[in-house]
C-alpha cells in the first residue's frame, strides 16, 4: 500500500502523464496567457479591426463631403437654406409643416 503513495516508486509513464496533464491544464486555463485568454483576445482584435475598417470608410465619405463643400459654394448655400433655415436678404421663407 505504501508503494502507491510514494511518488518515487511510480512508473515514469505515469509521472510523465501527470506532468503533461498538469501543463495542459495550467497553460490551457490557469495561466495569464492561457489559451482561453488568447482566443478571447484574438476575437476582440478581429472585432476592433473590423471597426477600424468601418471608421476608415466613414472618414473617406466625410472627406469627400468636405471636399465637395469646399469646391461647390452652391451646395453649401443649399445646405444652409434647407437644414438651418437661412435666407438671402429680401427673401421670405415659408415653412410647410406636414403631419
Amino acid at each position: 500500500m505504501l508503494q502507491y503513495l510514494n511518488p518515487l516508486r511510480w512508473k515514469r509513464t505515469f509521472l510523465f502523464t501527470m506532468l503533461l496533464l498538469f501543463l495542459v491544464v495550467w497553460f490551457g486555463f490557469i495561466d495569464s496567457y492561457s489559451m482561453l485568454t488568447r482566443v478571447k483576445l484574438a476575437s476582440e482584435k478581429s472585432e476592433l479591426q473590423d471597426k477600424i475598417e468601418q471608421l476608415k470608410q466613414e472618414t473617406a465619405i466625410l472627406d469627400e463631403k468636405i471636399a465637395d463643400l469646399k469646391a461647390n459654394p452652391d451646395l453649401l448655400e443649399k445646405i444652409a437654406r434647407e437644414q438651418y433655415g437661412m435666407r438671402k436678404n429680401g427673401e421670405k421663407v415659408y415653412r410647410i409643416i406636414t403631419q
